[in-house]
C-alpha cells in the first residue's frame, strides 16, 4: 500500500533533483496556492477598512455640500455636525429591509433589484432604475427632518450626469444642488458645475399646490419660482437637468419616499 504520510511524501519531494519536472511543478503549485491565500486574506482583511474609508469620504463630501448651503452650517453644528443615512426601497418609499449602506453595492449587483423603465417613464434616459438608494437626513433639535439629500442621475448630452439635490424639510423647496460627475462640453453644458449657476437653486420651488413637479431649467432667464436660468448654447444639457430632477422627484423616483416623509413616517 502506498505511503499516505504527508510528511514522508514532502520529504520525498524535497529529495528529488532540482531539475525534476515533478518537483518544479509541485513547488510552483504550492507557491501559487500560498500567494492566492495571502491575497484572499488581505482582501478580506482590508475590505472593511476600504468601506470605512469610502464612507468617511462620502460623509465629508456631503457635509461640505450642506455647509455651503446658506444657513445650513449653523444647522449642522446644532444637530451635532453629522448626517444620518439610510438605504431606502424606492418602490415602497420606506427603509429597505436587510440592506445596509455597507451592503448596498452588493445588493445592486443583483439585477432583480433594478426596475426596467419604459419610454414614457424614462424621463432621465436611464434605461433602468435601482430599487435601492442611500439617502441622507438631517434633523433639528426636535427630531424633525430639516434637510434631505438625495442622489440623482440622468443622461446628458455627452454622457451620464450624477448629482446631489438637497431638499428643505417641506420637501418642495430646493436647499442646494451639486454636480458630482459630468462629461458635458466645456464652456457650454460643462457650465452646470459653475458655482454661479448652481447658486440659483436654493429657494427654488419644486412642486405646485397639487404636488406636480414643476421644476425646470428655463430656455433663457427664469420666469417663475419653479425655474432657474438656462445655459446659453447648452439646450440639451439644460433639458437633461430638467428631466433628471423631474424623474427622480416624481412617482418613478423618490416620489413615494417624499410622500412618506411628509406623512411623518421617517
Amino acid at each position: 500500500m502506498a505511503d499516505l504520510n504527508p510528511i514522508a511524501a514532502w520529504r520525498r519531494l524535497l529529495a528529488l533533483p532540482n531539475e525534476s519536472r515533478t518537483k518544479t511543478l509541485a513547488v510552483a503549485f504550492l507557491v501559487s496556492v500560498i500567494c492566492a491565500l495571502m491575497v484572499s486574506g488581505a482582501t478580506v482583511y482590508l475590505r472593511p477598512i476600504q468601506s470605512a474609508n469610502r464612507a468617511a469620504e462620502e460623509q465629508a463630501r456631503l457635509e461640505a455640500l450642506v455647509a455651503g448651503i446658506p444657513g445650513m452650517g449653523d444647522l449642522l453644528t446644532g444637530a451635532g455636525g453629522e448626517l444620518g443615512t439610510v438605504v431606502v426601497d424606492l418602490n415602497r418609499g420606506a427603509a429597505a429591509r436587510e440592506v445596509t449602506p455597507d451592503g448596498l453595492a452588493a445588493a445592486l449587483e443583483d439585477r432583480g433589484n433594478w426596475t426596467e423603465l419604459t419610454g414614457g417613464q424614462d424621463l432621465a434616459g436611464l434605461g433602468s432604475r435601482p430599487d435601492l438608494a442611500q439617502i441622507y437626513l438631517l434633523r433639528d433639535g426636535q427630531g424633525d427632518i430639516s434637510l434631505v439629500i438625495l442622489p440623482v442621475s440622468g443622461l446628458g448630452y455627452n454622457g451620464p450626469i450624477d448629482a446631489i439635490i438637497a431638499l428643505r424639510g417641506d420637501m418642495q423647496t430646493v436647499a442646494g444642488f451639486a454636480i458630482t460627475r459630468q462629461a458635458e462640453t466645456p464652456g457650454l453644458g460643462g457650465r452646470i458645475e459653475e458655482s454661479a449657476w448652481l447658486g440659483q437653486f436654493p429657494g427654488t420651488r419644486l412642486t405646485d399646490g397639487g404636488g406636480t413637479v414643476r421644476f425646470a431649467v428655463a430656455r433663457g432667464a427664469s420666469g417663475s419660482e419653479y425655474e432657474v436660468d438656462g445655459i446659453t448654447g447648452a439646450t440639451r444639457t439644460s433639458n437633461a437637468i430638467t428631466q433628471m430632477i423631474r424623474f427622480w422627484l416624481g412617482p418613478q423616483g423618490y416620489g413615494p419616499l417624499i410622500d412618506a416623509i411628509r406623512r411623518g413616517e421617517f
